[in-house]
Formats: C-alpha cells, sequence, structure tokens
C-alpha cells in the first residue's frame, strides 16, 4: 500500500504494484511507457496531498440581503508613513514655522465629574480633549480615502500641540487596553487629535455660606511652549465647543451650568499665552446638612428649655440635663469642622452653631443663678426663724409667709394681729411673718379658700420668677434668630 498525506490509498497500491512488476522481461518500448505511466502517477498523488492541508476551501457568495457597502474611507494602498511621507521633513518644528501663529481648535466633551473635595479644594475630571488643526506636511493624495486614522504611536513620529491644564495637581491618560489616543489625518493636512484624560485640578472655593453656598470651579488649558504669536489656542465652536453627559451627577451638589470662556495670560518671563476655560457652576444640596447638623442642633437648643419646667429643688437632673446638650453640642460642632478646611473666616453653619451652643450654655447658667437666688432666699428665712421662735401655744392659729413685696399698710391692716409682732422697716424687706387667728363661725367659712390660696403661693414661691421668664424669653430669642438667619444665607 502506498501512504499519501497520512492515509493509505488502495488505488495507488494497485498502481505501486503495478510499476513493481518485473519489467525486465519487458521490451524497452514498453518498459519506457511503463515508466511514463508510474511517473504521472506520482505526480496526481503530490497534487491531491497539497490540496487536502492547504485548507483551500470555496467560499460561497453572500446573500443579497448582508450586502454592505465598502467605507472608502478604510481603503488604503501601501504602507502609512510612506503615504504621509513621515519621514521625509522635521516634525520637531511647528506648522509653518517662521510664519504667522498656527490656529489650533479645541473642543472638549465632559464624560463624568467623578468628586469634590472640599478639604482639599479640587475636583476630579474625565473628559475627552480633541485638537483640530492644519499640517501641509501631511498631505496626501489620494482618490478613495478621505481620511486615515492612526493610535497612539504614530503621535511620537508627528509635530502635536502641548496643551497642559493649568492649576492641575494630577492628570493622565488611560491607557486600558491600549492608550486612549486617535489621530486622524485628511488629504489636505487637516489633522484631529483626541485623547482620553482624568484631571484632578485646584479649585478655589469661598466657604463663607457653607452650606447654603454655590460654588465656581474652572478647568483652564494652555500651550506651554508656545506663545500667542506661534500658537493661536481657541474654541472651536465657541459656546458648542464644550459637551456634557446628560446623566451627569453628583451626591452633594446639582450641575447647574457648563460654560466657555478664554482669555490671554501672560507670564513675566516668557509673555503672552492663550488659554481656555471650563467653567461649571455647582449648587450644594441641603437636605443632608439639615438631617445630619441643623436638626440635631436645634432638638439640643429646645432639649435644653425642659431645665426651665424641673423643681429648681431638683439640682441633679437639671445640671445633668444642662451639662449633656452642652457636650452633644460640642461634639456636633466638632464633626462638621473634622469635614472642612480649616479656614481663617466664619461659615455659616458656624454662626447657627455657635448661636446653638450659647443658648444651651445660658440654660446652664440660668439654673445657675436660680440656685444661687434660691440659697440666698433660704439663708435669709432660716435667720429669720432664729429671730422670732415658733408661736406653737396660739390656739388656731397659723403662719404664713409673705413676700417683702407687700405694702407696710397691707401687712399693718390686719386686725387682731398684737402689736408687739409688728416688724421694723428693716426686717420687713426681708420677710413679713403674719399671724392670721382663725376662730368662731366667722374663720370656718373661709378655712377651705384659704387652704387653696395657700398651696398656690407655695407652688409660686418654689418655681423662681427667672425660670419663668425664661420660658418665654429663649424660645422667643431662638425663633427669631432663626428667621433672621434663613433669610440672610438661604
Amino acid at each position: 500500500m502506498v501512504k499519501l498525506g497520512g492515509t493509505y490509498s488502495a488505488t495507488g497500491y494497485w498502481k505501486a504494484a503495478f510499476c513493481l512488476t518485473d519489467v525486465h522481461k519487458m521490451p524497452y518500448f514498453t518498459r519506457l511507457i511503463l515508466f511514463l505511466f508510474c511517473l504521472m502517477v506520482l505526480v496526481e498523488s503530490r497534487k491531491t496531498k497539497r490540496k487536502r492541508w492547504t485548507g483551500q476551501v470555496e467560499t460561497p457568495k453572500p446573500s443579497h440581503l448582508y450586502k454592505k457597502n465598502l467605507d472608502v474611507t478604510k481603503i488604503w494602498k501601501g504602507k502609512p508613513q510612506q503615504l504621509l511621507r513621515v519621514d521625509e521633513h522635521d516634525f520637531s518644528m511647528r506648522p509653518a514655522f517662521g510664519g504667522p501663529a498656527i490656529p489650533v481648535g479645541v473642543d472638549v466633551q465632559v464624560e463624568s465629574l467623578d468628586s469634590i473635595s472640599e478639604v482639599d479644594m479640587d475636583f476630579t475630571m474625565t473628559l475627552y480633549l480633541r485638537h483640530y488643526w492644519k499640517d501641509e506636511r501631511l498631505a496626501f493624495s489620494s482618490a478613495s480615502n478621505k481620511s486615515m486614522t492612526f493610535d497612539g504611536r504614530l503621535v511620537k513620529k508627528i509635530w502635536v500641540p502641548d496643551v497642559f491644564f493649568v492649576h492641575s495637581k494630577r492628570s493622565f491618560t488611560h491607557d486600558t487596553t491600549t492608550d486612549n489616543i486617535m489621530l486622524r489625518v485628511f488629504p489636505d493636512g487637516h489633522v484631529l487629535y483626541s485623547m482620553r484624560i482624568t484631571v484632578t485640578a485646584m479649585c478655589n472655593m469661598d466657604f463663607s455660606h457653607f452650606p447654603l453656598d454655590s460654588q465656581t470651579c474652572s478647568l483652564e488649558l494652555e500651550s506651554y511652549a508656545y506663545t500667542d504669536e506661534d500658537l493661536m489656542l481657541y474654541w472651536k465652536n465657541g459656546d458648542e465647543s464644550l459637551k456634557t453627559d446628560e446623566k451627569i451627577s453628583l451626591s452633594q451638589f446639582l450641575i447647574q451650568k457648563f460654560h466657555t470662556t478664554s482669555r490671554l495670560a501672560f507670564y513675566s518671563s516668557t509673555g503672552w499665552y492663550n488659554r481656555l476655560y471650563i467653567n461649571f457652576t455647582l449648587r450644594r444640596h441641603i437636605f443632608f446638612f439639615l438631617l445630619q447638623t441643623y436638626f440635631p442642633a436645634t432638638l439640643m437648643v429646645m432639649l435644653s428649655w425642659v431645665s426651665f419646667w424641673i423643681d429648681r429643688r431638683a439640682v441633679p437632673a437639671r445640671v445633668s440635663l444642662g451639662i449633656t446638650t452642652v457636650l452633644t453640642m460640642i461634639t456636633i460642632i466638632t464633626g462638621v469642622n473634622a469635614s472642612m478646611p480649616r479656614v481663617s473666616y466664619v461659615k455659616a453653619v458656624d454662626i447657627y452653631l455657635w448661636v446653638s451652643f450659647v443658648f444651651v450654655f445660658l440654660s446652664v447658667l440660668e439654673y445657675a443663678a436660680v440656685n444661687y437666688l434660691t440659697t440666698v432666699q433660704e439663708r435669709k428665712e432660716r435667720k429669720l426663724r432664729e429671730k422670732f421662735p415658733c408661736m406653737c401655744g396660739m390656739l388656731h392659729s397659723k403662719t404664713m409667709m409673705l413676700d417683702g413685696s407687700y405694702s407696710e399698710s397691707e401687712a399693718n391692716s390686719l386686725a387682731g394681729y398684737p402689736r408687739s409682732h409688728i416688724l421694723t422697716e428693716e426686717e420687713r424687706q426681708d420677710k413679713i411673718v403674719v399671724h392670721l387667728g382663725l376662730s368662731g363661725d366667722a374663720n370656718a367659712a373661709r378655712k377651705k379658700g384659704l387652704l387653696k390660696g395657700h398651696m398656690g403661693f407655695r407652688i409660686f414661691q418654689n418655681t423662681h420668677a427667672i425660670d419663668k421668664y425664661s420660658r418665654l424669653i429663649f424660645p422667643a430669642s431662638y425663633i427669631f434668630f432663626n428667621l433672621i438667619y434663613w433669610s440672610v444665607f438661604s
């Protein structure tokens, strides 16, 4: 058997056997014919082997339903380097070197606004930056190609604008899966140069109205080496040169608007440069700070007012309540300042928190004044009792303590009161002791009414006048402050 292409062919076996027969017994002419026949068999077997392993199969012609027009802009003949003649020019020089400034148009598409940092006073933005200019050295003649597109490898061989971001802290060009750079060259020499960049730039923020503030930040573009005499940087389509994604959103800010501006920047050592600005305005959402800062501070102030309704003799209750509210306010103030830069001016939130802290602290001082005056009053009553012993021997009598605010005529007009017990003017200023004799049927009818009046008088005596006035003054003052605060800063 004869092995052809890894398999054994029965036909080849018989042909080989026929060729290997005893040829010596045949005539010369017959042997010559047989030799030619065997040679033809071997040639045909080699052709069959070559077709089997080359994998050349006929592909069916596509149906007219799937017919697609050819993109003539993608047809090129020869190598791009030879077509562009990159090696024939010196691209270290700008186009039209020695002549007028080359105009370079710019447009930007903002992909995302990633973060805004109040502590670092910066923002992070991802964008597509595109440049447009004309370089006649890259012009090529082509009847079929409307443009040629290249990746970042050609950028290193030709001249491109040296645009950088002013006041940027960090920036990089994305390189997954390859460098996100595109270069498109047109036959007349016009060039489109696009790249995808993430940049972190500085933003000067004013926190005087924080958190009821609005911030305006700018991303600035400028040529690093070429002045306005060599390179004229401009927005290609005016305000339409800046495109933004409608899905861009931030958690703490509302993006109000994007707009573009341009102006000249002067450096004393190098000259004037064209500078482009991407401006955007942000307004802070207030609801987060209402829940985390304003509502807790307001509740702590209202909680401090509860002590005005607690008995002034309940020292542990009122002191612990005052200290708790003061410490809570300090915690709130510390938490807010920890997430803010250390600015040298007063912020709007500082005004609200510190005024709230003053109200809480004044409630503690109010009880300190009440407790001091109560102690002084009790000391005077104790001295007064030592001067006038208890008159327990008098039948149907009762002692009633009256404030010194009663007039002298009212005190001396009490009938049946012994003359010897009328106090001097100095003692009457501290306290007047009146002994009311209750005897007979005339006083029995008024006994019940006097008892009720005595109980009400004792309640008024235990609730100091300062507490009574504080119940009205503190809430009214805090409400007035809130009206002024929100009308000024909102």
